[in-house]
């Protein structure tokens, strides 16, 4: 794929094919939450916070399990979409797609934690969407992070932890195909129509957690498929130092994990 068609290529939104939708955190927005930020990308907004119990998963300690878990919890508010989006309470059981992407966001967080060392608790991590435009669930997973900063440092300021669980920094992002050509950071008309839809979940040291990638009704070559990855790896770089930024500017950056660098 030429890249000089990439760096020169402009979608309906004015932005380049290779350029990220505007990206801030307003942290601590949950009062009550252990951690929380407001994470709004483009016009996608999703509240991730985090609470902590001084319990574990009965499977846990059915197996002797050491350490302690986290798990995620995610939903639509009804008025997220242009039309009204049911409560899952309303009909009685989770839908399929909340699900799949509620375990997502558990896997990728975990991933960010040494989880024999925050102890014998467990560490809910609870997503609400109050606008969707594409990119719910790596906005979710890139916020959840954020507010698993601030509730990681209160359990350390607080004596709750005896030593710092943190690993490396985690997001997602996603990148598609659209008209043949190769996009990151997906809005929801993008989305809509993209032959190829992937979502990329990574470590700031450029380890990969999770790829979700399929043809809709297409297929995609491996020159594609390295091409979507290495726009997602320019848009995951710029998502790490964002983080930091709100962490810094929100005073937790004094509860450093591991390796701080980005993804090359």
């Amino acid at each position: 794929m030429n890249e000089n068609l990439t760096e020169s290529f402009t979608r309906g939104d004015g932005r380049r094919a290779d350029e990220l939708r505007p990206v801030r955190f307003q942290n601590h927005i949950a009062p009550h939450a252990t951690g929380s930020t407001l994470i709004e990308w483009g016009q996608t907004r999703v509240i991730c916070g985090v609470t902590v119990e001084d319990a574990v998963p009965r499977w846990m300690k059915d197996q002797n399990v050491p350490g302690g878990w986290i798990t995620a919890e995610y939903s639509m508010l009804p008025y997220s979409t242009l039309q009204r989006k049911p409560r899952d309470i309303s009909k009685g059981k989770l839908d399929g797609r909340s699900q799949e992407i509620q375990r997502l966001i558990g896997r990728s967080i975990r991933a960010a934690v040494d989880l024999q060392k925050i102890g014998p608790r467990t560490l809910w991590i609870d997503c609400d969407v109050l606008q969707a435009d594409g990119g719910t669930r790596t906005a979710a997973i890139t916020g959840s992070y954020v507010a698993l900063r601030f509730a990681i440092g209160k359990l350390l300021t607080e004596g709750k932890l005896a030593d710092n669980p943190l690993l490396n920094p985690v997001a997602a992002v996603s990148v598609g195909i659209v008209n043949g050509q190769a996009l990151l950071d997906l809005c929801y008309a993008e989305d809509a129509y993209a032959e190829v839809d992937l979502n990329v979940v990574m470590t700031s040291t450029g380890e990969f957690i999770e790829l979700q990638g399929s043809g809709e009704e297409a297929t995609f070559t491996e020159e594609q498929l390295a091409k979507m990855i290495g726009l997602a790896k320019t848009g995951l770089r710029q998502l790490f130092e964002r983080q930091q930024m709100s962490l810094k500017a929100s005073g937790g950056t004094e509860w450093v994990g591991r390796g701080l660098q980005t993804p090359g």
